[in-house]
């Protein structure tokens, strides 16, 4: 039966509205993969690689459990232990702040302490948050090749309150400062990207290109919101970056404020052959800081050159002091709180490159320049004091900074400008933290603890059971040049078994955390509405996140403390082996010596006694006849003496058994 026309057309405009917004839903809900690579020359003559790899799966409520792009060991991952936010990090070398920056994202997000760090926050009940914890890091270990399983034991991690994310009852953290990087851990990392190492950016990663660096830290950061607590329903988004600082392999010139040129294929030893196929966007991101972008003002103003905003930032890729060997797709300005001038961001799509046109971004200086990255306000460092193996101190010093001096120019009153730090640090059970020889220095002058102590929580440590945790709100005063922390502790003693091979070497503490709430590592694209559609600059920009101003503060490491702590001969073992073995050796020997002589003894005395009756019997007759002459009774001739009777033997056998009862008496005591 046929409809009329009029109710066919009706039908079809039905199922067209119906079925449409599905298809957009559908459309959005879709999965996601994204390759970005950050390039930034930095003022010691080194350049900055910052890789970002994000995959986002949609919530598994609408799109379902199967996924085409996004990494099945993640998803499970996520679902099996309840998580709501992880972060581990796998980092060789040391940051350095001082020269490549500690205010901007990269350095607060990405700058990770020496070797293994492991955060995780649980959607579970308080009292299953440990046993989630233990059975994440076992499934990690298998993962990722590494012994992060070491973590499980609750001396090797603890519970935050506020001082390091604040998420109170639900985060565990650990650290393993010793824990060595290499390439059996980068491998399964590889592994989690579509692409893997085969096609895009990520073909960059050649092993031997990425750990001559001087600094290298690979990082995975989990974000879920599957969960009923979580506030937006936005799925599972699992963010990759690997962050590398590379001296470019170029001879000397002679001149120190001379910058080094450089190029992507002499940096990697590979030029980029286009976009991974499953990618939705790629780009190559060429970062000029604002300190370096003022100093360009400056110089183009000294030499008589106009210098107008957005003409510099247009023009800025070929100018009398650098040029780009490939002209930019789109060029970007942002402006950050801590500089007057504003950064450049060079973008160049990788989508319109491919193995006929491969892409190889090349940086040529013409003339010396130099400039300085920002710091964060303070510098902090940390070492140990006193001597001996009993007890000892830690030292915290806070150094002002040029951001410092900045706030002190402004027009702001020393009684109302204080300035907000935060101090987290996690110390092994076996260094004993007297939390009460707690003593705070402002320009090395001694200040009362609720002077300058907003905030304070401490957890002493447990022998054997739980390590010591100390999280501390300072508010000093603006106008300082110098402050410092420092706290006694003592040493405690292990057990034999609890020795790592390498005891001499010394038991490292983990870094400490500073951070400064009151400053954010956030940079502001004005007018450009783009950036929420590229995963990298977003995180540069925290304005498009509404929680990232409460959770990126700028932030900082210290140094991994070495701590000597009394150590048992080891060698002894060794030595009482040694000699336990060398008297058995001579108790049995011997004997078996001496057993073996009178064996063989005897047997030749019989001998002769038998060879001997048959010659000796005219010598018996005749001693037989002379004792008669001589009227004396007559005596058999004297058997030999055997060899048990010798004195010599005898003497032996009781030396030996002498030495075997003592050693046996001390040895049972």
């Amino acid at each position: 039966m046929l409809l009329p026309r009029q109710t066919r057309l009706a039908l079809f405009l039905l199922s067209n509205l119906f079925f449409i917004p599905i298809a957009f839903s559908l459309v959005e809900e879709q999965e996601q993969f994204t390759e970005e690579l950050l390039l930034k020359p930095l003022p010691d003559r080194k350049v900055l690689s910052h890789f970002h790899f994000q995959s986002r799966a949609p919530p598994t409520a609408s799109y379902g459990h199967h996924h085409r792009l996004f990494p099945k060991a993640i998803y499970h991952l996520v679902h099996k232990y309840r998580i709501r936010e992880m972060e581990l990090s796998f980092t060789q070398g040391r940051w350095n702040y001082e020269r490549w920056g500690g205010f901007d994202p990269i350095s607060s997000n990405n700058a990770k302490p020496p070797g293994v760090e492991l955060w995780a926050v649980f959607d579970v009940p308080e009292h299953l948050v440990d046993a989630y914890w233990k059975n994440l890091t076992h499934t990690l270990s298998g993962l990722f090749c590494a012994s992060i399983n070491f973590l499980e034991s609750s001396t090797t991690y603890a519970a935050p309150e506020w001082g390091f994310r604040p998420f109170t009852g639900s985060l565990r953290y650990g650290s393993l400062p010793r824990e060595a990087v290499c390439t059996e851990n980068l491998t399964p990392w590889l592994k989690l990207l579509p692409c893997r190492d085969k096609a895009g950016l990520s073909a960059l990663l050649e092993r031997p290109s990425i750990y001559k660096g001087f600094y290298h830290s690979q990082q995975l950061h989990l974000t879920s919101a599957e969960f009923k607590s979580a506030e937006l329903d936005s799925g599972i988004i699992l963010e990759q970056t690997l962050t590398v600082v590379l001296q470019p392999g170029t001879k000397r010139t002679g001149l120190a404020y001379f910058q080094p040129s450089w190029s992507i294929s002499s940096i990697f030893g590979k030029q980029i052959t286009g976009k991974c196929v499953l990618a939705k966007s790629s780009s190559v991101f060429l970062q000029i800081e604002s300190d370096a972008v003022s100093e360009l003002k400056n110089l183009w103003k000294e030499n008589g050159m106009s210098v107008k905003s957005n003409e510099m930032s247009k023009n800025l890729w070929s100018n009398p002091y650098f040029e780009l060997s490939i002209a930019p797709d789109r060029v970007r300005e942002a402006s950050s709180f801590n500089s007057d001038s504003s950064s450049i961001f060079y973008e160049f799509f990788i989508q319109k490159y491919s193995r006929s046109e491969s892409f190889d971004l090349g940086l040529t200086w013409k003339s010396p320049f130099v400039w300085s990255c920002p710091k964060a306000p303070l510098h902090a460092t940390r070492f140990l004091m006193g001597s001996g193996n009993e007890r000892g101190s830690v030292a915290i010093t806070l150094r002002t900074t040029e951001l410092n001096w900045r706030l002190m120019d402004a027009d702001i009153s020393e009684e109302t400008c204080k300035l907000r730090v935060d101090i987290f640090q996690m110390v092994p059970w076996y260094v004993k933290v007297y939390y009460h020889t707690l003593l705070v220095f402002v320009d090395e002058k001694p200040q009362a603890l609720i002077d300058v102590v907003e905030r304070m929580h401490v957890s002493p440590s447990e022998d054997k059971v739980s390590p010591g945790l100390m999280e501390l709100a300072l508010k000093l005063p603006c106008r300082l040049n110098s402050a410092a922390l420092t706290i006694e502790f003592s040493k405690g003693f292990l057990h034999i078994d609890e020795y790592p091979p390498d005891a001499n070497q010394g038991f490292d503490i983990p870094s400490a955390v500073i951070s400064f709430p009151s400053f954010k590592t956030r940079l502001h694209f004005p007018n450009d509405d783009s950036v929420s559609y590229l995963p990298l600059l977003s995180k540069l920009q925290a304005s498009t996140f509404v929680c990232m101003q409460e959770r990126s503060p700028v932030l900082s490491y210290t140094e991994v403390l070495l701590v000597p702590l009394t150590t048992p001969d080891f060698s002894m073992p060794y030595n009482v082996i040694t000699i336990t073995c060398t008297v058995f050796a001579l108790y049995f020997g011997s004997l078996l010596n001496v057993l073996r002589r009178r064996v063989g003894e005897e047997e030749r005395i019989l001998k002769k006694k038998a060879a001997n009756k048959k010659t000796n019997r005219i010598s018996i007759l005749l001693s037989k006849f002379f004792a008669k002459l001589r009227g004396r009774p007559w005596e058999p001739p004297e058997s030999p003496v055997s060899s048990l009777s010798s004195p010599k033997l005898l003497l032996k056998v009781i030396v030996v058994a002498a030495v075997a009862a003592g050693w046996q008496y001390y040895s049972s005591k």
